[in-house]
């Protein structure tokens, strides 16, 4: 079972073969995985709790970050865990557990951002439709080819979409206008991080990058 419980286990019983950075990220992951947890009617703060567990885990200080973009460090990031992922425990979760909620989250423009977009005058409404028509498009050739990668990067895309409706005020809490993509984001978020967690610590040989923020005395 990959739950607090059993993860905190493994982490207690393998820390001392983890490099100190990896020891902090899982440990930060975790106690917000312990939080996300405890919530089991409100998914409003489940979906942020486990937002943040992911951010623990995902985060890290990269020098060059300034010629990076976020979305292509966290790319990098998810085709790591794929690469990494033996088990194939990403997989089950895309394509089997989760196959009808991902693909109605995909197709849902109000998780789009060009939509958002176009509402705020930044993008034509022809533009934000050819970009949402493009997308599924892309998207259908990834279901077409079994590519864990390329959906999982559309799955973050879309969630990072309602993250950023909560986290900036852009949402009313247990709002009844969306409910459906942050239960299915919840849900999905819920499997994905201790997954995530999970191979970082069997495959804690890899890079995983320095902590942001490391604790200083």
């Amino acid at each position: 079972m990959l739950d607090y419980e059993h993860l905190k286990a493994r982490q207690r019983a393998s820390g001392d073969s983890f490099s100190p950075s990896l020891s902090l990220r899982t440990h930060r992951a975790l106690s917000w995985l312990q939080r996300a947890e405890k919530e089991t009617d409100d998914n409003d703060a489940r979906f942020l709790f486990l937002w943040i567990a992911f951010n623990a885990a995902y985060a890290n200080e990269i020098l060059d970050r300034k010629y990076l973009t976020e979305r292509r460090l966290l790319l990098g990031f998810l085709n790591r865990l794929v690469e990494s992922d033996k088990e194939g425990l990403i997989y089950e979760i895309v394509w089997e557990q989760f196959s009808s909620s991902i693909r109605v989250l995909i197709r849902n423009k109000f998780v789009y951002q060009p939509f958002w977009d176009y509402q705020t005058g930044l993008k034509s409404e022809s533009e934000w439709m050819e970009a949402f028509e493009r997308s599924k498009r892309s998207v259908n050739r990834a279901l077409g080819r079994t590519d864990t990668k390329k959906l999982l990067a559309v799955i973050f895309d879309r969630l990072y979409v309602l993250r950023n409706q909560i986290v900036h005020g852009g949402s009313t809490w247990n709002s009844g206008v969306n409910r459906g993509q942050m239960k299915d984001g919840a849900n999905i978020l819920g499997h994905l991080v201790p997954t995530i967690i999970h191979l970082m610590m069997e495959n804690h040989d890899q890079l995983w990058g320095d902590a942001s923020y490391p604790v200083v005395e």
